[in-house]
């Protein structure tokens, strides 16, 4: 078949739409160039599907926009404008130009939708040109306009986005309101966001209130994690682990007294500069990047409209074009009589100025466990009142290990309980508190503690903040239902962090979930988060690092028989000098055998449980196998290695006894 036929026989190719094969045959040099036979056999190609050969290039150059090619045609000078005018991206240009084609590449690279007029490839390129040399000044091409505006040629262009200043230009939002986004609730997830949309040109602001806890406790900007949670635990954590140590440091020839005691205030004192410290670090952060920080609270008037009150009762309207939701939640109170009187939560106690003395944790999540055991390490009487089971949603094998080793450590367990009264018996700091509960069985459980820490779940930010009257639609427990780009009911408002339904309540999951949200909304971004395989840690004595399915969930998934669990315990090199327990720590696998024994749950319980973690969950993302993880040379002597030589089963039933070194 001849070159016209095969052309016009690709193009009606359901397989091969009309923009991709213009632009496969399209001729890098100058048309006058190009083969006799090309240029016949192109000529009969138009002419057989009925449009020209201008506007065949046209279709060509119009690939990466929606708008439809121009017909030729008219007063050149008009023909410059409505493609101006058109196009958010305009780019006039040479088909066999390398500067045009480098600028092409980069709008591609940054998934930015242009149009791209060949000069060239159109019967009035020379008369579109000169039009564009009166309109611009600019004699070469790439010409380039972005909405509407002229940038210039390929070195304007290169040296725009260096200074980060291409995609906010591109960007530009048309609206009349006060901020292209308003971000309510200044913790990691709304700063990372409000941070991220600033860098790509977005105005911002983070409006953040701490309404004060029922025994007063506030904090400055940072949100949870950083004030109340991750930051002032995992150093409580630290300070435990050093008391262990100390004990240990004997054992290795250190001289450390028998009588070494533990200073609450000064811990507390140095852990709250820190967390001062980073608060005006947030503050600092944001006025550099612009970003307007208002300490009020936000609540939604119209759908467009925030009213802000501050700490003083300073009322402001403000309006947005968009909005991102970003307030996280707080401790949850039972309905018994004295909780809110005289029990204290997380929010209270790591600035809490006086020592806990004998303290009840209630509750079995992480929060509580991970409290109980650092209170334990420091010292304090501590019990811990459990409802059912411990740590719910983790996996049950690992969390009742870590309930055994916290009991052999001095924490006590009252089990299958639940307050139902508490009475102040004396002031002071700490005061001394009666406590009443009730077992499952009936039985009444009565005891005293200075220090009473509630630790039964957290509650969604979401009321009183307006959402009912813009009627963004909340799950039964109040959290924000949103679709896989964290967009509401309202599609111009926006949720990612603790108070997303079905989302994983984990600092750097909103962190990622904020920045790629203002990619997307400022960036041209596409990426999703993912909220699939997301490590993470429990900071108890014992540590316990996870990521994937629990061995329950995998059963769930694909049933007790298509599941493979690879485990041992084992003894980090460390703890031997010190005489610890040989069998404390535990390594688990869990594998699905008809998918080659892909690894889809990653346990471990032990010392730096996180840093392990952090390293074998790349390997999930990619699919990992078992024998992937066989085949993975392990550093010599560390507790991470185990994972490189697990080869005990749980059906086997064989001895998983730690082996030594």
């Amino acid at each position: 078949m001849n070159v016209a036929g095969s052309l016009l026989r690709i193009v009606v190719s359901r397989r091969c739409p009309l923009t991709h094969v213009t632009r496969g045959f399209q001729p890098r040099q100058a048309p006058w160039k190009a083969s006799w036979s090309y240029v016949t056999a192109w000529k009969r190609l138009t002419r057989t599907i009925g449009i020209c050969g201008s506007d065949l290039w046209r279709v060509q150059s119009a690939a990466f926009t929606t708008m439809a090619p121009i017909t030729a045609g008219g007063d050149p000078a008009q023909q410059v404008d409505e493609y101006i005018q058109s196009n958010k991206v305009m780019i006039f240009s040479k088909s066999y130009c390398p500067f045009c084609n480098k600028v092409k590449t980069l709008f591609k690279s940054l998934d930015v939708e242009y149009t791209a007029l060949e000069l060239d490839q159109v019967d009035n390129g020379s008369e579109i040109q000169a039009a564009l040399i009166d309109k611009s000044g600019q004699k070469t091409v790439p010409n380039i306009y972005i909405n509407g505006e002229h940038l210039g040629g390929a070195d304007k262009t290169f040296e725009t986005h260096s200074r980060g200043e291409l995609l906010p230009l591109i960007n530009k939002a048309k609206h009349n309101y006060d901020y292209d986004l308003i971000v309510i609730g200044g913790g990691s997830g709304g700063l990372a966001a409000s941070k991220q949309a600033a860098d790509l040109g977005a105005k911002v602001a983070v409006c953040d209130f701490v309404t004060p806890t029922p025994k007063g406790t506030t904090w400055g900007l940072g949100g949870t994690c950083v004030n109340v949670g991750c930051i002032p635990k995992k150093l409580m954590h630290q300070a435990a682990i050093l008391g262990h140590e100390l004990k240990d440091s004997r054992e290795y020839g250190w001289g450390i007294p028998e009588d070494v005691t533990h200073d609450w205030s000064k811990m507390v004192e140095a852990i709250q500069s820190h967390i001062g410290s980073l608060n005006w670090g947030y503050r600092v952060a944001l006025r550099n990047k612009k970003v307007d920080y208002l300490n009020a609270y936000a609540t939604f008037e119209d759908p467009h409209t925030l009213r802000t009150v501050d700490r003083r009762g300073k009322e402001k309207m403000i309006t947005s074009d968009n909005f991102l939701i970003a307030t996280g939640g707080r401790p949850r109170y039972p309905d018994i009589p004295g909780a809110k009187e005289y029990c204290i939560t997380s929010d209270d106690l790591f600035s809490l100025p006086y020592a806990p003395g004998k303290t009840l944790l209630v509750g079995a999540s992480y929060i509580a466990l991970e409290c109980a055991g650092f209170l334990a390490g420091l010292g304090y009487d501590t019990t811990v009142m459990v409802r059912s089971i411990l740590l719910r949603g983790f996996d049950q094998q690992v969390a009742e290990r870590i309930g055994t080793y916290m009991e052999q450590h001095g924490v006590k367990f009252i089990r299958g309980a639940v307050p139902t009264l508490i009475e102040q018996i004396e002031e002071g700091s700490p005061g001394l508190y009666r406590v009443t509960g009730k077992t499952t069985e009936g039985e009444e459980v009565v005891d005293e503690y200075n220090t009473i820490i509630l630790a039964v779940g957290r509650d969604p930010c979401t009321s009183g903040i307006g959402l009912e009257n813009i009627n963004v639609e909340l799950a039964k427990n109040g959290k924000v239902i949103v679709d896989n780009a964290e967009r509401s009911s309202v599609p111009h408002v926006y949720a990612v962090g603790d108070i997303i339904e079905g989302g994983l309540e984990l600092t750097p999951v909103a962190i990622q979930a904020g920045k790629l949200l203002a990619k997307r909304l400022y960036g041209n971004g596409k990426l999703l988060t993912d909220y699939v395989n997301v490590p993470t840690t429990v900071f108890t004595p014992l540590e316990y690092g996870c990521c994937g399915l629990s061995e329950e969930e995998a059963i769930n998934k694909y049933g007790e028989g298509d599941i493979e669990v690879y485990h041992s315990n084992y003894i980090p090199l460390e703890h031997t000098i010190a005489h610890r327990p040989e069998n404390d720590c535990y390594a688990k696998l869990v594998c699905v055998t008809s998918e080659n024994e892909k690894v889809v749950g990653f346990h471990v319980l032990g010392p730096n449980a996180g840093e392990i973690t952090q390293g074998f969950s790349i390997g999930l993302k990619l699919g990992a196998t078992k024998a992937d993880f066989d085949n993975l040379v392990g550093i010599h002597p560390t507790t991470a290695e185990v994972f490189t030589t697990l080869n005990v089963t749980k059906k086997s039933g064989q001895d998983v006894n730690a082996q030594g070194c």
